[in-house]
């Protein structure tokens, strides 16, 4: 039975290999254009920086350097039920010196297309078991995000040796770009 988590709440990861789902809906009417999600996983060291350009895993980089993630690749659509993009995490091959993974979701050209997160619903980020299929935590966004075009739905850091998830669900108006800046 998977944990419904609320923003903030905090939970341990007992699996060391897990696949973390991510899905919305889209409301294309509003603008006319199709919406084109696409997740990002930064692997950060205690400085909350990138441990380098390479642990920055996105649909041109599908997997970092140590194995340790993987995105299984980008959905251009988000349409039908369950996930629209995976990216699958082993952390017995995580580097030493990563201690967080923050997943964060962005709306591919948001200011050409006139689109934001508040256009987009049904958005949640699910950890599950890689070999069982087991859900293990769920987060399901309820805000407004009206002027945001990235979120940051969660992150996953080590705390005593252990690993934990975080709901974060917190929203920037630069899209990618002010990402790249922050973990840079």
């Amino acid at each position: 039975m998977a944990i419904n988590l609320q923003k903030g709440q905090r939970e341990s990861i007992s699996a060391p290999k897990f696949t973390i789902g991510l899905g919305w809906d889209t409301n294309s009417s509003s603008t006319g254009a199709a919406f084109d999600l696409d997740a990002s996983i930064f692997i950060m060291g205690d400085n909350k920086k990138l441990l380098s350009d390479e642990h920055f895993v996105f649909y041109n980089n599908l997997k970092s350097p140590d194995g340790a993630v993987e995105h299984t690749g980008d959905n251009l659509t988000g349409d039908g039920d369950g996930d629209d993009e995976q990216i699958k995490i082993d952390l017995s091959k995580i580097s030493p010196q990563a201690s967080e993974i923050c997943i964060v979701v962005t709306i591919h050209e948001a200011a050409n297309r006139r689109q934001n997160f508040g256009q987009v619903r049904n958005s949640f980020i699910r950890i599950f078991d890689t070999g069982s299929n087991a859900e293990l935590l769920k987060y399901e966004l309820e805000e407004d995000f009206s002027i945001e075009t990235a979120v940051e739905f969660g992150r996953i850091y080590k705390r005593n040796n252990e690993w934990k998830f975080e709901a974060v669900g917190a929203g920037m108006k630069g899209g990618l770009q002010d990402y790249l800046n922050k973990y840079n």
